[in-house]
């Protein structure tokens, strides 16, 4: 009789192992599955953050780009001359690099 209720005592304990095994996967997963949620919210917080950055980056280079305008156009309205002349200049050397081609 303990020979015989020994395969039958391995093939229990080789299912509980089973169990255990099954169970452990399960936790595994289930682990898995909450640090894959966490990086998807600390992914979430972060582009948030850029995305603000970029909105406050592109403000900033809007009104530089704006107060650079404003220079060139009071720059026109006090040196009309020197501006045709600057505009000129520009042209003409401008030309003459597309005229090479």
């Amino acid at each position: 009789m303990t020979t015989a209720n020994r395969p039958e005592q391995a093939h229990r304990g080789s299912a509980t192992a089973t169990d255990r095994l099954r169970e452990q996967a399960r936790e595994v997963t289930k682990e898995l599955q909450e640090m894959g949620n966490i990086a998807n919210d600390a992914v979430r917080e972060n582009l948030g953050q850029l995305q603000d950055q970029a909105s406050d980056y592109y403000q900033q280079g809007r009104d530089q780009a704006c107060r650079a305008e404003h220079t060139f156009e009071q720059f026109i309205k006090e040196h009309p001359l020197k501006s045709i002349l600057i505009a000129a200049g520009a042209g003409l050397f401008v030309g003459r690099f597309w005229l090479r081609r």
